[in-house]
């Protein structure tokens, strides 16, 4: 879409009167084109195709890249399992001790398949030009627990917090990096991931992750760029923490009351979420599905910064009717 200016989008978004929908979904799009998981998460090309291919179907307001919290990881060095047609996961600890923390060393952006997936934001920022797209990139407490593990890191925070800080520096620095190669493409904005973020106290959260995220986004984001986070293990806990960051934008996951959440986002910023991507989307039957969705309509109408989005990626096999009735849902809901 070129140099659309972000601020003013979201601004518009927040006055207009309908509300929006951008649900976090990728994998309808490989299930289109014939491909599987494993095709998408290795060749930009397919992962592209994919993008473009949900942009024919559905009246998104913004195109997202897959949320492949593995990507980061592996470019580190953890080892990934690729199932043909699930995303990825990490398999193992990459960072046995402290020790290794020191030794680790934050890895250039040629790395793995992160030239694949800058390839995929190229090809969809040049190709889909009607909508704002959004990059996805993990956050650095997320990313660190990929590294560390995921309980040792929690661990980690109070028995050596010089020792954590060290490893979420590394995570944050390669991230930043990364968000600029991004932006590089030509995207309008990133969704950075920080799920394991939300297992944490408000505080924890804002010491562990926050004060990282916001140095990222003081770097990155800018009129033409918007952070969105998502954080989508908050049930409550830390969505001060959240806000302190300074994002564009905030997506939350199907454990937290939407409505509880709109409270505390600030009204120029952007509030996503949150209806289950398993339990509705993907297991739902259509009445339910559309039910559900109506009903988050009806609890979040008094936010004009509210943006209708599945709590989560849009997980593959997903029945294309539910959603078909999430879009019909939020049609009726406008046009009432």
């Amino acid at each position: 879409m070129g140099k659309l200016n972000m601020k003013e989008w979201i601004s518009q978004t927040i006055q207009r009167k309908e509300t929006i929908a951008i649900p976090i979904m990728t994998h309808p799009g490989i299930e289109f084109i014939g491909k599987t998981v494993h095709d998408a998460v290795t060749n930009g090309q397919v992962h592209y195709e994919a993008i473009k291919a949900l942009c024919d179907k559905y009246p998104a307001a913004a195109a997202t890249v897959i949320m492949d919290l593995t990507v980061e990881a592996e470019a580190f060095g953890a080892e990934i399992i690729f199932p043909e047609n699930e995303v990825p996961s990490v398999s193992g600890r990459l960072l046995a001790d402290e020790a290794a923390i020191e030794k680790l060393e934050v890895p250039a952006l040629n790395k793995g398949r992160i030239p694949e997936y800058l390839k995929a934001n190229m090809l969809t920022a040049r190709n889909v030009t009607d909508r704002p797209v959004f990059a996805g990139c993990i956050g650095p407490y997320s990313l660190a627990g990929r590294l560390y593990d995921m309980s040792e890191i929690m661990m980690l925070i109070y028995i050596n917090p010089d020792a954590a800080n060290t490893l979420l520096r590394k995570c944050s620095d390669f991230i930043t990096r990364y968000c600029m190669a991004l932006k590089a493409t030509g995207v309008n904005g990133v969704v950075m991931a920080e799920p394991a973020a939300g297992l944490l106290s408000n505080e924890d959260c804002l010491q562990y992750s926050s004060l990282f995220v916001k140095e990222i986004i003081e770097k990155v984001q800018d009129d033409h760029f918007a952070v969105v986070l998502h954080n989508c293990g908050n049930t409550g806990n830390c969505t001060q923490a959240m806000v302190y960051t300074g994002a564009a934008a905030y997506h939350f996951g199907n454990k937290i009351k939407m409505e509880e959440a709109l409270k505390e986002v600030p009204a120029d910023a952007l509030a996503m979420g949150n209806l289950d991507p398993v339990s509705l989307f993907k297991m739902a039957g259509p009445e339910t599905m559309k039910e559900a969705t109506l009903q988050l309509l009806e609890a979040t109408c008094a936010y004009p910064n509210f943006v209708l989005s599945s709590g989560c990626d849009i997980p593959p096999h997903t029945p294309s009717v539910n959603i078909d009735v999430f879009y019909t849902a939020l049609e009726e809901f406008n046009n009432g």
